[in-house]
């Protein structure tokens, strides 16, 4: 692997880090295993890609995909917690009809391409802009987890009858930290857009594996329960993934092409579950 490939899978690791985030939020933070984000990541860009065809600044744009993304994990929320739909179900319904959705956004097209638009990384270094991103999402997350609304935020994934007893309203908080996850995940989707510089109908195909493998291999490789430390586990996890599965398919040796990546995904998730995890406080 070279060093341009390397630099490219810091990228997309960064990428899929914020995606990995939002579906720590849902999975981890408020214990529900939510499935929107297949549809969510696809909206977000092509929000973007839209919105910067029509000559709206690429910021603006970027805005708007978290806006989008909000707002499907929102309709989850509202499925599951109003019309009593169960968690997976409502999360598989929203991004069934977000695949309609998201063809309506983007004009009816398959894919729009970004050849000669401005985006937000055209005039600048594309691992800089990540780093920033990165870096202002980890601090607002990891310092809303450590606020009194990010302890009833987790409260109501550790124990909702206690939760429910200390008078927090489990259906709003739900809701919100539904909205939260997709809000990221609509980023990641807008990022994923501008970096590459399309959007495809079926490029959500998969977020919700990859996001959890950066999950589980952040959790497995920084142990720590401060949020800060698991917000960055996220991040590390999903960067480490991006390497594996580059060096495996540049391994000669090993006979694999990209028509595999699927399969060293979930080999590589097995995997990951096997090791024994211990949690360190800090």
């Amino acid at each position: 692997m070279t060093s341009t490939e390397a630099v490219m899978c810091l990228q997309l690791g960064l990428i899929y880090g914020v995606v990995a985030i939002g579906i720590y939020l849902t999975f981890r933070i408020i214990d529900f295993p939510d499935l929107t984000c297949d549809g969510s990541f696809v909206l977000g860009a092509a929000m973007s890609a839209v919105l910067i065809k029509y000559g709206y600044n690429p910021y603006f744009a970027l805005v708007c995909s978290v806006g989008a993304g909000s707002l499907a994990g929102t309709l989850t929320g509202i499925l599951h917690t109003s019309f009593k739909i169960t968690n997976l179900l409502s999360g598989i319904l929203v991004a069934y009809m977000l695949y309609s959705i998201n063809l309506d956004v983007m004009g009816g097209l398959p894919n729009i391409a970004l050849i000669k638009n401005v985006t937000i990384f055209t005039n600048i270094n594309p691992l800089v802009m990540l780093f920033v991103i990165c870096g202002l999402v980890c601090a607002a997350i990891s310092y809303l987890l450590s606020t009194d609304f990010g302890l009833a935020l987790q409260s109501i994934g550790q124990n909702k009858r206690m939760a429910m007893n200390g008078g927090i309203r489990i259906e709003h908080m739900t809701i919100i930290g539904l909205t939260l996850s997709n809000g990221l995940i609509g980023l990641g989707g807008g990022l994923f857009c501008q970096h590459e510089g399309f959007s495809d109908i079926t490029q959500g195909l998969g977020t919700v594996i990859v996001g959890l493998a950066g999950v589980m291999i952040g959790e497995k490789l920084l142990p720590f329960r401060s949020p800060i430390m698991v917000i960055l586990s996220c991040l590390f996890g999903s960067i480490i993934y991006r390497l594996v599965i580059a060096c495996a398919l540049h391994a000669e040796w090993l006979g694999l092409q990209t028509k595999d990546l699927n399969l060293i995904t979930g080999i590589m998730i097995v995997c990951v579950m096997l090791i024994p995890m211990k949690r360190k406080i800090l």
